[in-house]
């Protein structure tokens, strides 16, 4: 039974512990004990968060974890001796290890990123990446797996990587219905960008939000600047003039993204055929969706499927 052993620490980010959720539903999915959940400190007993509430904790001990899990905080500190010193042991007697957020401080001070790949929130990534230059920080992604060693993005991506670690340890269709009673997309991949499209776009108005809903949810639609306007009640000429004014971009150019945040999602999901991703992201063809890949990651569809096929494999070993 894996055990998991979920690291605290004083005025750690309560939304960290959201994570703990992915395991708790997988028991329910399970319909038994998948999981046993140890939430720990240093020296044990409550431990105060960043909301101003206590949690009971255990302290460390010489019984380690199947996986060990240090949560962060809003505001980054240097961690304890003892933190340290049971984080790198259990590196080596967990068979994984995470930092969920700012807890990717907590791992690289210990030395466990060096050399290897990781990720934490964006607005964190550029310290993360000058204070421990052996990092390889990946800074726009959901999360990151290398070896034995796992981080997430920001608090709420500590869930995908839950939901990844249930994947890992009891297939895809358990973390499936775990996603599901979380109501959850299952799962953001780890290559996915931190930033939606969407919430890039930022529409200022009702309207222009409308027309955004909708050309996510029609991709398979044409899109064209009349349909999106009838969406948003305005005509045309209002809409295209509205659009650019509140989002900096062309309507063609914000569907373009649209669909390339959509097909890169079935990519690294693995399980389409890419005839059927650039028919069902409204591409039409697959040349017409490689140019707009080169055209804004500067790689083919082909390179992004196939770094998303090592990471799953990475996960599995």
């Amino acid at each position: 039974m894996p055990a998991i052993g979920f690291v605290v620490f004083e005025g750690f980010q309560v939304m960290g512990m959201a994570a703990l959720s992915a395991f708790e539903m997988a028991n329910l999915v399970l319909g038994r004990t998948g999981y046993e959940v140890h939430v720990l400190s240093e020296h044990g007993g409550p431990v105060k968060n960043s909301l101003g509430f206590s949690i009971d904790t255990a302290p460390f001990g010489p019984t380690f974890f199947d996986t060990t899990i240090t949560t962060g905080s809003l505001v980054v500190t240097p961690s304890s001796a003892g933190l340290l010193d049971y984080m790198r042991t259990a590196a080596q007697e967990s068979r994984r290890v995470a930092g969920i957020c700012t807890g990717a401080f907590v791992l690289a001070e210990a030395g466990l990123l060096d050399g290897r790949k990781a990720t934490t929130h964006w607005g964190h990534a550029r310290t993360l990446q000058r204070l421990y230059p052996k990092v390889r920080v990946e800074e726009d992604r959901i999360f990151s797996v290398d070896g034995n060693v796992w981080t997430s993005a920001g608090m709420s991506a500590g869930v995908d990587l839950a939901l990844a670690l249930v994947e890992n340890d009891f297939g895809q269709e358990v973390a499936k219905a775990v996603a599901r009673k979380l109501v959850v997309y299952l799962r953001r991949t780890g290559g996915q960008s931190q930033f939606s499209t969407l919430l890039e776009l930022e529409p200022k108005s009702d309207r222009v939000r409308k027309a955004l809903v909708y050309a996510k949810e029609n991709l398979k639609n044409e899109l064209s600047v009349e349909e999106l306007a009838e969406a948003a009640s305005l005509s045309p000429r209002q809409f295209s003039r509205v659009f650019r004014q509140e989002t900096g971009q062309s309507p063609a150019k914000a569907v373009e993204h649209l669909r390339l945040e959509a097909a890169r999602v079935m990519m690294e999901d693995g399980r389409h055929p890419m005839d059927v991703i650039a028919r069902e992201t409204g591409f039409a063809d697959r040349e017409r969706m490689r140019r707009a890949f080169l055209r804004s990651y500067g790689q083919p569809p082909q390179v992004i499927r196939r770094s998303a096929e090592q990471e799953r494999e990475l996960a599995v070993h």
